[in-house]
């Protein structure tokens, strides 16, 4: 009788513990989909709300190019004096104002778009010293007339990061 007992209780446990593993693996399934569900209703709400600020972010380093572009610069910021270190500091001074002025812009934007951005900064002030370190070079004038020659022979240092910002606001889409 012990036996048939025995026999009976694993006859009723068993498709009772199928039955609850079953419902346990369900269960946690079911949780795990809610989750990634939640996750991405947030993901898509925060970016509603973030696309607008980096692509304002990306317009306002876009802004931030074009003005340090040296032609563009050499319109803008007129010589005071005819001495060109004076002038060379006044640009250079100029670039490092706009750039300090959008440092925040880097939260919004990659690293690496905020790297070649940089470099662009650097490379247009690398520019506007070597020209004034030419012997030709002698007055601010001078300085503003080697700079835009050499800008009509090559290209801006801004412009391959100008490029790289379309091709990642490009992307976000």
């Amino acid at each position: 009788m012990d036996a048939d007992r025995i026999i009976n209780f694993f006859l009723n446990a068993v498709p009772a513990i199928i039955t609850g593993l079953a419902a346990y693996f369900f269960f946690k399934e079911h949780i795990n989909n809610e989750d990634k569900r939640r996750s991405y209703l947030l993901k898509k709400d925060m970016q509603v709300t973030a696309m607008p600020i980096r692509l304002q972010a990306y317009e306002r380093m876009t802004l931030f190019l074009e003005r340090i572009t040296p032609s563009k610069l050499l319109i803008r910021v007129k010589p005071v004096s005819s001495d060109k270190n004076q002038y060379e500091s006044l640009l250079i001074k100029s670039i490092e104002q706009e750039f300090e002025h959008n440092l925040s812009q880097q939260i919004y934007i990659t690293d690496e778009c905020w790297t070649i951005i940089n470099a662009s900064k650097n490379a247009t002030i690398q520019l506007i010293r070597k020209a004034s370190m030419l012997e030709k070079t002698d007055t601010a004038n001078k300085l503003r007339e080697v700079l835009l020659t050499e800008m009509m022979e090559k290209q801006a240092p801004s412009d391959p990061a100008l490029s790289y910002i379309k091709k990642e606001v490009g992307d976000m889409w």
